[in-house]
């Protein structure tokens, strides 16, 4: 799929199952096993060891995620100098590519960076900093990202004051007038999907509860979905 295609549906709730929750001894099974299961995109989250106190995946595992699926890769960065990397992401096969404001000063040409390599660009704030430091650079976003953890580990419970922030973005949208999406990071499952579409996210972003599902990842990208969608 060439990266400058790929345009999600308006007005639908996406599911970003997060490989960091994944088996990463079968990792390219467990991602094959989302296709056909709801999953609109494949979450990667890049982790430092700086910027947030973990290592995750590099380069070459972004590599051999684009060999083994069709579906888009999101790659979240949290790392220090994301723009230092973006070209070699870009390469590696990534399809949309997301910074955090508290890493990037000049965010807004740190975003038109990204969609010159035809890569769909998002920026993310922590559950820390505030919703309004997004406000100036929404229209160069294809994607905004309000993480509902504190960054760096999957597993985590959903905070539940974050959402306040997401309908501060999701009003923030609506005002400028844009198609920018909203997506959630952190603890998003059945029992709070919902809540997190009606705080305005139209892109879920899950790891434990879709990769951690009794039934396999792909019942739990459906549960999910379900869950967030009332069952429609």
């Amino acid at each position: 799929m060439p990266r400058s295609t790929w345009t999600p549906c308006p007005g639908a709730i996406h599911l970003a199952p997060s490989v960091l929750a994944a088996d990463f001894g079968h990792l390219a099974d467990a991602v094959r096993a989302l296709e056909g299961g709801g999953a609109e995109r494949i979450h990667v989250d890049v982790m430092d060891g700086v910027f947030v106190p973990n290592f995750t995946f590099g380069t070459d595992t972004v590599r051999s995620l684009r060999r083994e699926t069709e579906l888009p890769l999101e790659l979240h960065l949290m790392i220090v100098d994301p723009e230092r990397h973006l070209v070699t992401f870009a390469r590696a096969g990534a399809d949309g590519i997301t910074v955090h404001y508290e890493v990037s000063p000049h965010l807004h040409r740190t975003l038109g960076a990204i969609r010159e390599l035809n890569c769909r660009a998002g920026a993310a704030i922590n559950p820390s900093t505030a919703a309004h430091h997004l406000d100036d650079v929404l229209e160069a976003c294809d994607l905004a990202l309000v993480m509902t953890i504190d960054p760096g580990f999957g597993g985590q419970e959903l905070i539940p004051r974050t959402l306040h922030k997401v309908e501060q973005v999701r009003r923030e949208v609506e005002r400028q007038g844009l198609a920018t999406e909203v997506e959630v990071d952190g603890g998003v499952d059945t029992a709070n999907a919902r809540a997190c579409v009606e705080a305005g996210a139209t892109v879920l972003v899950s790891g434990t509860a879709v990769f951690g599902h009794p039934g396999g990842p792909a019942a739990g990208a459906r549960a999910v979905l379900a869950a967030a969608t009332g069952g429609d």
